[in-house]
């Protein structure tokens, strides 16, 4: 929807009907690719259970099957529903005609997730002789009576939305809801038994307010990437534990089309034919990238979702994972503390932006903070922070396009004392301009494409990028993060922090030091040699050795313990980071005593 002030009533109405339109268009038709509607594909055209749906008898006393009535029937027995809409449906109704567990018959059931209760879980599976796992999201099975009935009601819905008059600030879902409920009891309510009216409820819901077929997968959080490939292919997702697995999703030709529209509207975005090429962010900060149509794609148009972590990682999460030491971590706290700058790089999926977003917890508590992206990616726990996204043209004309090079200049203007740059790719003024930031004072981090301390270098002083040594030389850190494997299991890892110094050869020759390193045959990081910058840090406070040391081992006991107790809760850790700052020797008191817990975090 458009923000443009100038967009008069008459506008407002026809976007919203255009959008809704679409919507429906869309996952309407799209609702054959899932399970509701009985499509399974695997390979292309070939169901993902290999046996028919209606087969149900064979798992009637599935040990599964009896946990996942029981869940729903004692939510409906404890939820608080709207006796105007729908009453608690039939516990035989719940029994037999809730979801289809045909899938039971030839699986192993390794996980199971409730991603919106009691109408949509998520599985992770094993078919019967293969070790391949396969996603698997269970939503109402329809029967053919109710899908006659949904899809009816799906045509009154859409005209009866075309003339909703939505105001920037509405409630959307609320407003949706109301009308889906009313649309439902007028229609409806007469004619079929409580338990059609909530899956129905559900469905129209699913499709109208959210993103349809794939809405459970993004409730999911274990779920970090979601791509389609084509027509007729699985819609695959990437786990944070199982990595890369087919779901029972699939898409036909023009569903697929519909369903890229209406992603690209859901981005604030427009695609074509002409322009089938679209890089946008979804409203909950997932970034979205699809393609359009089968002239540039030849197996029809496509979409990668990155899913938006509303809850970030903090440090203790990273050192719980293997991906940084506790050591690291207490060097890099120190090392942003004291204003030195740093890059991450690595390459796609390394955990780049993961990192250095964790790490800027340790930027103090009242700083003046300002992030620069494309897509928002950055979530900080700070008041003082200045979040800023880059904008397309938003005119056929070209005009109103705010550049990150632009963002990056006003920032300079607002006074930062941290600047957060999303990522450096091939502009060479935007990486002029951030390495003239370091110069002149300010403290920057940012991350960048390289799979080590040469190439991040190599990529900085060449083409496109040009960066003149002396300016690199204003940088302190380069952090590489890879992806890799650990006993069959993709993992993150740190491969090594390196210091860069110049050179006592030449002025303008860069030195990269090695501090922590990574064993990859162990599985450690090891500190390999001593910090330059650290010492550097002691001198400018007048610390002595003994109290550079002090201060590290404060830092190290202090995140160990939170790690050693599974204080990893976002807002106890930021609470914790910020006490250590405002009242260092209460906390550690009670960290020598073991008696802090995570009731303590409470700020005033």
């Amino acid at each position: 929807m458009s923000s443009d002030s100038e967009t008069t009533d008459g506008d407002e109405n026809l976007e919203v009907a255009d959008e809704v339109t679409d919507g429906a268009d869309g996952t309407n038709e799209a609702d054959g690719a899932n399970e509701a509607d009985g499509a399974e594909p695997d390979e292309v055209g070939e169901p993902i259970d290999g046996i028919a749906t209606d087969d149900r008898s064979l798992v009637a006393d599935h040990p599964i099957k009896g946990e996942i009535l029981r869940a729903v029937e004692e939510y409906f027995q404890e939820a608080e529903l709207d006796g105007s809409f729908a009453e608690r449906p039939d516990i035989e109704f719940i029994k037999s005609r809730f979801f289809d567990f045909s899938y039971l018959q030839n699986h192993e059931e390794i996980e199971r997730l409730w991603v919106d209760k009691p109408y949509a879980y998520v599985s992770i599976l094993r078919r019967d002789g293969e070790d391949k796992l396969r996603y698997r999201v269970h939503e109402p099975d329809l029967s053919e009576f109710e899908e006659y009935v949904r899809e009816d009601l799906v045509k009154i819905l859409r005209n009866s939305l075309m003339y909703q008059d939505l105001e920037d600030g509405d409630d959307r879902e609320a407003l949706f809801e109301e009308e889906v409920k009313g649309v439902i009891s007028d229609h409806a309510a007469a004619t079929i038994e409580e338990g059609s009216l909530l899956k129905l409820r559900y469905y129209l819901m699913r499709d109208f307010v959210h993103l349809g077929p794939i809405e459970p997968i993004m409730r999911d959080p274990n779920i970090e990437d979601v791509s389609c490939d084509g027509v007729g292919i699985p819609v695959y997702v990437y786990h944070t534990e199982h990595r890369d697995m087919p779901t029972n999703i699939a898409f036909e030709k023009q569903q697929l089309s519909s369903f890229a529209l209406r992603l690209a509207q859901r981005a604030g975005e427009q695609v074509s034919v002409s322009e089938p090429l679209m890089d946008g962010t979804l409203p909950d900060g997932s970034r979205v990238q699809l393609t359009f149509g089968s002239d540039v794609a030849t197996r029809g148009s496509n979409f990668t979702i990155r899913k938006f972590a509303t809850i970030p990682f903090t440090p203790v999460d990273l050192i719980q994972s293997g991906t940084f030491s506790t050591e690291q971590m207490a060097y890099f706290w120190l090392a942003i503390e004291n204003n030195r700058s740093l890059i991450f790089s690595g390459g796609t999926g390394s955990g780049k932006t993961t990192s250095m977003n964790a790490v800027s917890m340790f930027v103090p508590e009242d700083a003046k903070v300002v992030s620069i992206e494309d897509t928002r990616e950055i979530t900080l726990p700070h008041d003082n922070w200045i979040q800023s996204l880059t904008r397309e043209s938003i005119t056929s004309e070209g005009r109103g396009e705010v550049s990150m090079y632009e963002l990056l200049q006003a920032a300079l203007r607002q006074r930062p004392e941290y600047l957060l740059v999303g990522e450096i790719r091939t502009e060479q003024n935007v990486a002029f301009t951030f390495f003239q930031a370091i110069g002149t004072g300010h403290t920057a981090y940012t991350t960048i494409h390289a799979e080590s301390v040469e190439g991040v270098l190599n990529r900085l002083e060449n083409q496109p990028l040009n960066v003149p040594t002396q300016m690199v030389l204003e940088l302190d850190i380069i952090s590489i993060q890879k992806q890799t494997f650990m006993d069959g299991d993709r993992v993150r890892r740190n491969d090594g922090v390196t210091e860069i110094l110049p050179s006592g050869d030449a002025e303008d020759a860069i030195r990269a030091i090695d501090i922590f390193a990574r064993d990859a045959d162990e599985d450690i990081i090891q500190r390999v040699n001593n910090s330059q910058v650290l010492q550097d840090i002691a001198d400018d406070r007048g610390w002595s050795g003994r109290r550079l040391a002090e201060e590290l081992r404060k830092r190290r006991e202090f995140l160990q313990y939170l790690v050693d107790n599974d204080i990893s809760d976002y807002q106890d850790v930021t609470s914790a980071i910020h006490m250590f700052g405002n009242d260092q020797e209460t906390l550690l008191e009670q960290v020598d005593q073991g008696t802090l817990e995570s009731g303590d975090f409470q700020e005033e």
